[in-house]
């Protein structure tokens, strides 16, 4: 089976799980990861299902991958999507070293039926962010608390620490 048969195979499952999670009480989303050796882990959105706004399917298909796998590390995984994936999923699947990403719709498909992600892309370009949500560091001072940096310095001399 050539390689596009087999991605396509993928997309259109990822498809198929996103419109079966419609009729299931959850979000019309579906993904696949697929590992490095060919083993395929699914996720749908369980966000309103579950009241978990991180249960994205490619959060859902890549706790799922990773619990499997046993492994943090995705390498050489790919992830299929029924649609463009938010800015939450990338970086999920940045942090999980995912290969690369084919999705099927878009982020305009998505926003023509009410799921409009177009604000958090913008926020990362945007110099107003503050008025969507102000993100700042808060110093503490002379607190007695212990320094910032001091979960950092611990991790640093840590043994046991694992890498990732």
């Amino acid at each position: 089976m050539s390689t596009t048969v087999t991605a396509e195979k993928f997309l259109a499952t990822s498809i198929e799980l996103a419109t079966a999670n419609v009729l299931n009480s959850g979000g019309p989303f579906g993904a696949v990861v697929v590992s490095a050796d060919g083993r395929a882990f699914e996720g749908v959105n369980r966000v309103t299902a579950s009241n978990d706004p991180t249960a994205h399917a490619e959060v859902t298909a890549i706790r799922n991958a990773c619990r499997e796998l046993g492994t943090f590390d995705l390498s050489g995984a790919t992830l299929y999507t029924s649609c463009e994936p938010c800015p939450m999923c990338l970086a999920s699947a940045l942090w999980a070293r995912i290969d690369r990403v084919f999705f099927a719709a878009d982020r305009h498909d998505a926003a023509s039926v009410g799921f409009d992600d177009a604000v958090f892309y913008e926020y990362f370009e945007n110099d107003n962010r503050d008025e969507l949500m102000p993100v700042a560091r808060l110093e503490l001072g002379d607190t007695g608390a212990p320094p910032v940096i001091q979960p950092f310095t611990t991790w640093n001399t840590l043994d046991s620490r694992i890498d990732y």
